[in-house]
């Protein structure tokens, strides 16, 4: 079993926020590959299905950001899922905007989502790091992942979810170097 999560923030004026690239990431899985509808269960939004052979479950915890870890916490406790067999997608604001980094364990590098995962399962598990670029005027951070993508980017969003969707099965085999080379040579 593998659990894939996409971070974000669960209110509707966050929907197309930039923190909130994990839940469009997750939503493009879910339907490109028919999973269930999302249905409220471990303070998230949880799917299920299969990717080839591969059964997994997908959520977009509604705990906010900075809560991730207890809803994942629950999850994994319930289904016995081994924290080495959890992906998590995230924004990332020290990669440039479209490109995508896939590693196994490290620091949070003061993502919030990240850092509440960690606590609550320790770093054994892989992450996906989508890139939403640094703001480019003096704005605070938080203003700025807490912003809209402007259109441009959206068009690009698009491509990124794509992308993700289209080599996912090369992720799932945990191969993430080669996962990060082929979907940034798309």
């Amino acid at each position: 079993m593998l659990l894939l999560v996409g971070l974000g923030n669960p209110t509707p004026d966050s929907e197309n926020n930039r923190h909130n690239i994990g839940f469009k990431i997750i939503d493009a899985i879910n339907k490109k590959f028919g999973l269930s509808k999302q249905k409220p269960k471990f303070k998230g939004l949880l799917t299920t299905g299969n990717i080839g052979d591969q059964k997994v479950y997908a959520i977009k915890p509604l705990t906010f950001m900075n809560n991730s870890g207890i809803c994942i916490r629950e999850l994994i406790e319930y289904f016995k899922i081994d924290a080495e067999n959890v992906i998590v997608f995230h924004d990332d604001l020290d990669v440039e905007f479209g490109k995508i980094k896939a590693k196994f364990g490290g620091s949070d590098a003061g993502h919030n989502g990240i850092a509440s995962i960690d606590k609550f399962i320790g770093k054994d598990y892989s992450r996906v790091r989508i890139g939403i670029g640094k703001p480019k005027d003096k704005m605070e951070v938080s203003d700025f992942v807490l912003q809209n993508f402007d259109e441009d980017e959206m068009l690009g969003l698009e491509k990124i979810t794509n992308n993700i969707t289209d080599f996912i099965s090369i992720l799932i085999d945990k191969k993430l170097d080669l996962f990060s080379s082929t979907v940034n040579n798309k």
